[in-house]
């Protein structure tokens, strides 16, 4: 691993204390008259330290081990002293608290065998002793002070990076509904309104001989069923622009304007509506998307059939669209129903399709309703 400009930084001031910390130590013991009296002794020595001092540049790969080395060298050379500090210091930032224990207790050990084989003439042997506890407890609290602190921006680091996964996911996943919900809003108005279109021109293709009249009212129809579509459209991209609450939104009161219109199309519609109580907007948005989306399947579906709506009130409240058989037309993809099926359930409601034994087709939702 490479080392950054800070990390130099700290491995040359390092290596400057453990160097400056052995000159400190020549310069007493040649002051006091203390240094060994054999020269080649000293020389030996000072080799000793700068060696330990070199040793510190491969702290970072094996601090254990370098620690260990210095602890044991320090036995007989005090002159390393300052590079076994540091190299102390090391193993305390990046390793655990064990091993950090058994390392000061060799540190301990180590100054108790340097003080027995070398004895400082003027000073006591308890005070040399309770000085390098002392020092041996500064350098080791410093490191795990120092590895708490890492420990720490490393935590709020890793807290603040999950809190920005998070937050992404989040915002992805409120786009997936949005998507979702324009997706279905797109299907259930474009779809109603398109199989009228096709209602129609069908009619023109299948009728080309139609008296005129029959013509220009299904041209007519045609018109306004695409000048209807277009505002449809616009209302739905509005989704992207406006906040929700601002948009025309379709409720339980505009059921008989939708069934008016499928019938004007010439589809027999017969609404059965036994609600009498005041239905909650969001409710009769819901019930207006299941007649829209099962008005729209049955003439894509069963063209010619009867349709027949029933709106109660069942320990909640029951929406029951049944249509006859009628001619087959083109099959569908099944978007319509999971997209039912999806907004049904957001209502905290359930919604079964299918055939019905005689012919034909039945919708029926339910809807939780504390009427």
């Amino acid at each position: 691993m490479r080392r950054s400009l800070r990390d130099w930084s700290v491995d040359i001031g390092l290596f400057m204390f453990a160097v400056l910390y052995g000159l400190l130590v020549v310069a007493m013991r040649v002051e006091t008259g203390s240094a060994p009296r054999q020269e080649w002794l000293f020389a030996l020595d000072q080799l000793v330290g700068v060696a330990g001092a070199g040793l510190l540049w491969l702290r970072r790969r094996w601090p254990v081990g370098v620690a260990a080395a210095l602890m044991a060298v320090a036995c007989v050379s005090e002159l390393v002293g300052g590079a076994a500090m540091v190299a102390l210091f090391t193993v305390a930032v990046h390793r655990s608290l064990r091993v950090t224990a058994v390392l000061f207790a060799a540190g301990l050990a180590s100054t108790c065998v340097f003080l027995l084989l070398r004895p400082a003439p003027d000073e006591p042997l308890a005070f040399s002793l309770g000085f390098g506890f002392a020092v041996q407890c500064a350098v080791v609290g410093w490191g795990l002070v120092v590895r708490h602190r890492r420990e720490l921006v490393l935590s709020l680091r890793e807290r603040a990076a999950r809190a920005e996964t998070e937050a992404r996911l989040r915002a992805d996943r409120a786009q997936l509904q949005a998507r979702e919900a324009i997706a279905r809003e797109m299907h259930d108005v474009l779809g109603h309104r398109l199989s009228l279109l096709s209602v129609h021109a069908g009619a023109l293709e299948y009728r080309p001989d139609a008296p005129a009249a029959d013509i220009a009212r299904a041209a007519g129809v045609i018109r306004e069923s695409a000048h209807q579509a277009l505002q449809d459209l616009r209302e739905v991209i509005g989704v992207l622009r406006a906040p929700v609450q601002e948009l025309p939104q379709p409720t339980f009161a505009d059921v008989p304007a939708l069934v008016a219109e499928s019938a004007r199309a010439g589809m027999p519609v017969v609404l059965r509506n036994e609600i009498t109580a005041e239905m909650p907007d969001t409710l009769g948005r819901t019930v207006y998307r299941i007649v829209q989306e099962s008005l729209t399947n049955a003439r894509k579906h069963a063209a010619g059939s009867t349709v027949d709506i029933s709106v109660r009130d069942a320990d909640g409240l029951r929406v029951e669209i049944v249509n006859t058989a009628g001619e087959p037309g083109e099959p569908g993809g099944g978007q319509g129903l999971a997209g039912l099926r999806e907004r049904v359930a957001l209502a905290g409601g359930r919604v079964d399709a299918g055939p019905e034994p005689g012919g034909g087709w039945r919708v029926s939702a339910w809807l939780p309703w504390p009427a």
